[in-house]
């Protein structure tokens, strides 16, 4: 067994139970979990995009962004705002947060020095990062800390996370194992060679199987449709939202995001898949169970 897979297991040894006991805690304990998160992602984001000063603006627009859902959810009025508003007319509280941001940061990389394509190219790579991690991050919160409210405590959200998580990462790992083993058709060469059809069928395979087991064991409440639907939907939606991850380093032409957590890299490659697939855990839960 290699240095780095000892590591890898190592550290997922000890971290997995503590994300977990956060995701059951819920309220305060889970938010400073996602705003960590958040913050170090964006971090790497910005690092790796060689931003400079304008970065403390869409700094302050993400902790913004996150301050909002905090308060708003831990005392109940994000409940109503997104039971009466959720889909539209300008009232989702991240919306006129992200138009502020991209006026003010459009505004001074205007009057900025160098040519404008590279001006123009740096503004757009800086607003894609405060939307990717900014508006997508806390869906993780709300899945956790609303989700039961919300569906009148038919689901609980403690185990809407062990749902994800734990489909996320076994998923991962039965697309790797089938990819190597099967895996002959290249789903996106140019984004990512080593990822194939078979490894991407075989990811939601592994989904499958943690949702039926969650069934048994945690949501037999729900009708066992929701469980196909959201197991098939979370792991497209997640193994998608891996290549996104893949094309933005692609681009920048690094392997990693960082190096903060040994043997797995950044916060970034690690939860780039839940970023994707909580937002459509959460809606779809929202929008189809009662």
């Amino acid at each position: 067994m290699s240095r780095n897979l000892m590591t890898r297991i190592a550290v997922a040894a000890v971290a997995i139970p503590i994300i977990l006991w956060v995701c059951y805690q819920g309220g305060w304990w889970l938010y400073g979990m996602v705003l960590l998160f958040a913050l170090v992602g964006f971090s790497e984001f910005v690092i790796n995009e060689g931003h400079r000063w304008y970065s403390s603006v869409s700094l302050v627009s993400l902790i913004s962004v996150f301050f909002i859902f905090s308060v708003s959810s831990l005392s109940g009025r994000y409940v109503q705002l997104l039971e009466s508003n959720f889909w539209g007319n300008g009232h989702y509280p991240a919306f006129p947060l992200i138009i502020l941001f991209f006026g003010i940061s459009a505004m001074l990389f205007s009057i900025g020095t160098e040519p404008p394509p590279v001006l123009f190219k740096k503004h757009s790579r800086l607003v894609w990062g405060v939307i990717y991690i900014g508006l997508l991050y806390p869906y993780v919160f709300l899945l956790g800390d609303r989700i039961g409210p919300m569906t009148s405590g038919f689901v609980d959200g403690g185990d809407c996370l062990l749902f994800l998580f734990g489909l996320l990462w076994v998923g991962d790992t039965a697309a790797m194992g089938f990819g190597s083993w099967l895996g002959k058709h290249k789903l996106a060469p140019a984004v990512s060679p080593n990822k194939t059809v078979e490894g991407f069928i075989g990811g939601v395979a592994g989904a499958l199987v943690i949702g039926l087991i969650m069934y048994f064991w945690k949501f037999q409440q729900l009708a066992f449709y929701h469980i196909i639907i959201l197991s098939v939907g979370c792991s497209v939606f997640g193994q998608l939202g891996d290549l996104v991850e893949s094309m933005w380093k692609r681009s920048l032409g690094i392997k990693d995001s960082s190096a903060i957590i040994p043997g797995h890299g950044g916060v970034l490659d690690r939860f780039d898949s839940l970023l994707f697939a909580a937002p459509f855990m959460f809606m779809y839960l929202i929008s189809f169970v009662e």
